[in-house]
């Protein structure tokens, strides 16, 4: 069932101000790419930035070979390691990348883990925001429910971009979408949002681990436009949904633009004294493009 709520290959490092991705506040924060509009002019570059906040509004979260454990560029020739041509050191809050094969850009990024403590009520609050209350009923039947949550994180993040105009034939056969990113919690399409029309239904897979993962609430999220006149970002359109059982999800999505998908995972520690719990956050960002205008009549 699927629920929604209106609320109120050459990199370049450019440096602003970024967030902390260790701030125990960021701890229940989304993590994602900017979607980029669809499509973007083959031969040009892009400015890679990756947010952290909530709400669909963030601060840059940069980018950082200490911060990131992989990042890579996907397209249908290629892929390329582009983690050694980061920052060694301070993150910087964007990378640029050429765009200069045409057809479908796949990035993906997985962050080296954090840790952060909640109190008890502050993380079964987080738990329930997050789906996963079964993590609460875990800690109830081990008599640990009263504890704090000791928690280590990953973020796992991929956003797709399209470079030149998509034919019918290029698009059918351009799979690079879909290709697997070895990530442990994916975000995978079964169709490609980069062509998708506004209203059309976008079909996803959520894997953990390299096997569907049943169950999974997964968040779609939107920010609509306050008027025809008005650029300005509006109200936030976000959809819940569970995964069936083959952890598949269906997402109707009703305007062009900027979308986000956003899912967590979390499992008991293994051997970690300091940790109970490892969590994954996966998002997959990418633009719906606008339907085309039609022809002006003489």
């Amino acid at each position: 069932m699927l629920f929604f709520t209106i609320s109120v290959p050459r990199l370049v490092r450019g440096a602003v101000g970024i967030a902390l991705l260790a701030a125990p506040a960021a701890q229940a924060h989304e993590f994602w790419f900017t979607p980029l509009k669809n499509p973007q002019p083959l031969g040009s570059t892009v400015a890679l930035r990756l947010e952290v906040g909530e709400f669909f509004e963030g601060d840059a979260a940069g980018f950082s070979i200490p911060k990131a454990a992989a990042l890579r560029h996907t397209t249908t020739s290629t892929e390329r390691d582009l983690r050694p041509n980061l920052s060694p050191d301070a993150p910087e809050a964007e990378v640029l990348l050429e765009l200069t094969e045409p057809g479908t850009h796949l990035l993906s990024f997985d962050s080296t883990p954090l840790r952060i403590a909640l109190s008890a009520d502050r993380f079964h609050a987080y738990l329930h925001d997050e789906g996963l209350d079964f993590i609460k009923a875990q800690r109830e039947k081990a008599g640990t429910a009263d504890q704090p949550g000791r928690e280590r994180y990953w973020r796992n993040t991929k956003t797709l971009i399209q470079a030149g105009l998509a034919s019918a034939k290029s698009a059918s056969s351009d799979m690079t979408y879909a290709t697997p990113t070895s990530q442990r919690l994916e975000i995978k399409p079964l169709n490609n949002p980069l062509i998708m029309k506004p209203g059309s239904d976008l079909r996803i897979r959520i894997v953990f681990d390299g096997k569907p993962l049943a169950g999974a609430l997964v968040k779609a999220w939107h920010k609509l436009k306050r008027a025809s006149t008005d650029r300005s970002e509006g109200q936030l359109l976000t959809f819940r949904t569970r995964t069936t059982a083959n952890g598949e999800a269906v997402l109707q999505l009703p305007y062009a633009g900027g979308w986000m998908v956003s899912v967590v995972h979390m499992v008991p520690t293994l051997g970690e004294p300091e940790v109970d719990w490892d969590s994954y956050w996966g998002n997959l960002s990418f633009s719906l493009p606008e339907a085309p205008r039609p022809p002006r009549r003489p």
